[in-house]
C-alpha cells in the first residue's frame, strides 16, 4: 500500500532535553491516522519536523514521497495545515484572509471555499480579531481544507468548536479519506480520534509507544461509571461482567466502577434496576498509555508495534506547542 508519511529513527534534540526519540512512523495513503498523546509528548514537535518548520537533530522522514527537508516547497504545496495554536492576522476580514490564501495556493477549485464557510457557517465580514476563537478556528479550517490537498495535517483541529461543527468535521474528514487522500489528526482525546481515524499512533514522552487499530485502543480504554439507582443493589449484582472492575456501592444506591471494552452485559445488568442517574466519563488517555507498561515485565523500549513493527519507550519530553499561521 502507498505511503504517505514515513519517519525512520525521526529525533529532535532541543539543547539537554529531547522533542522526539527515534519515531519510526507509516501513515498509509487513504486513511485517518490519529496521532495520540497528552501536551508535551511530542505531537507538535513532529509535526514541524514532518513540514520542515524544525530540523531533524536524526532519523529522516518523508511527505508523499517526498524528502521533507530537501522538497519541503512540494510538500507545502500538497498538505494542507492547522496549527494547534492558530494565529491569523486580526485586521484582516475573513473573506480577504482567504482569498489572500488562496492566491498564495495559485487558485483553489472554483466554489470551494464558498462550500466549506457554509458548511462551518464561517463569519466572513468582521476583522479575525473580534471573532471568538471558534470561529477563528473555522477559517483555519477552511483554508486548510479548500485547495483539496493529497494530505490534511490537523494539529488539534477541532479546539474551541461547538458540537454540530465538530460534527461537520468529522463528515469532511470521512469524506476526504473516501476520496483517496489522506489526514494525519494530532490530538490528546481518544473520544474525538475514535470517530473518524483508522488507526492511531500513541506518543508519550517523545517516544511511538504504539500502532494500533481503533477498535484495539478503545478496549483498552478504561471508563469510569457512575450509576444512581432507586432500589437496593450490591457489588455483586455487577462484579463478574464482562469488562467491569473495582465496584464500590454507597449506601444511597450509587455505584461506582470501571469498564473496558463493550457495555453491553452491563447495561443489560443496569437495565435491572430502575436508574436515575448514569454518567460515563471518556477514556482517561493517561490511563489508556498506562496500560501499555502494566502487566507484564517488558521494557518499554522493547515493546514492538502491533500493526507496522514501530517501537517506543518512555524519554523526556518537550512541550507541544502551535506553530501559528495556516499554510
Amino acid at each position: 500500500m502507498p505511503v504517505a508519511i514515513s519517519t525512520t529513527q525521526l529525533t529532535k534534540r532541543y539543547g539537554s532535553s529531547r522533542g522526539i526519540d527515534r519515531v519510526d512512523l507509516e501513515v498509509r495513503t487513504g486513511e485517518v491516522f490519529g496521532f495520540l498523546g497528552p501536551n508535551g509528548a511530542g505531537k507538535t514537535t513532529t509535526i514541524r519536523l514532518l513540514l520542515d518548520f524544525h530540523r531533524a537533530t536524526g532519523g529522516t522522514a518523508t511527505v508523499l514521497g517526498l524528502d521533507s527537508h530537501r522538497d519541503h516547497l512540494e510538500v507545502h504545496r500538497r498538505v494542507g495545515y492547522v496549527p494547534g495554536d492558530l494565529s491569523l492576522y486580526g485586521k484582516m476580514r475573513g473573506a480577504d484572509l482567504l482569498a489572500w490564501f488562496a492566491r498564495l495556493r495559485g487558485g483553489v477549485p472554483a466554489g470551494s471555499v464558498e462550500a466549506l464557510c457554509e458548511r462551518f457557517a464561517v463569519e466572513l465580514d468582521r476583522p479575525i480579531a473580534a471573532l471568538s476563537k471558534g470561529n477563528r478556528q473555522k477559517i483555519g479550517l477552511v483554508q486548510a481544507f479548500m485547495h483539496e490537498p493529497d494530505l490534511l495535517v490537523l494539529d488539534e483541529p477541532t479546539s474551541g468548536l461547538d458540537p454540530l461543527v465538530q460534527d461537520q468535521f468529522h463528515h469532511l474528514v470521512r469524506e476526504v479519506a473516501a476520496q483517496g487522500r489522506t489526514v494525519f489528526l494530532s490530538s490528546h482525546s481518544l473520544d474525538e480520534v475514535q470517530h473518524v481515524a483508522d488507526r492511531v499512533g500513541v506518543i508519550r514522552d517523545g517516544r511511538l509507544v504504539a500502532t494500533e487499530v481503533v477498535e484495539v485502543l478503545r478496549d483498552r480504554a478504561i471508563r469510569e461509571i457512575d450509576i444512581h439507582l432507586a432500589d437496593t443493589v450490591t457489588a455483586e449484582d455487577f462484579a463478574g461482567l464482562p469488562g467491569v472492575q473495582d465496584v464500590v456501592v454507597t449506601d444511597d444506591h450509587r455505584v461506582h466502577l470501571s469498564a473496558t471494552g463493550e457495555l453491553d452485559a452491563l447495561v443489560k445488568a443496569v437495565a435491572r434496576f430502575r436508574v436515575l442517574d448514569l454518567l460515563s466519563q471518556p477514556a482517561d488517555l493517561d490511563e489508556i498509555f498506562l496500560t501499555y507498561y502494566r502487566g507484564d515485565d517488558v521494557d518499554p523500549s522493547d515493546r514492538s508495534d502491533r500493526s507496522d513493527g514501530s517501537d517506543g519507550s518512555d524519554g523526556s519530553h518537550e512541550a507541544d506547542g502551535g506553530d501559528g499561521h495556516g499554510a
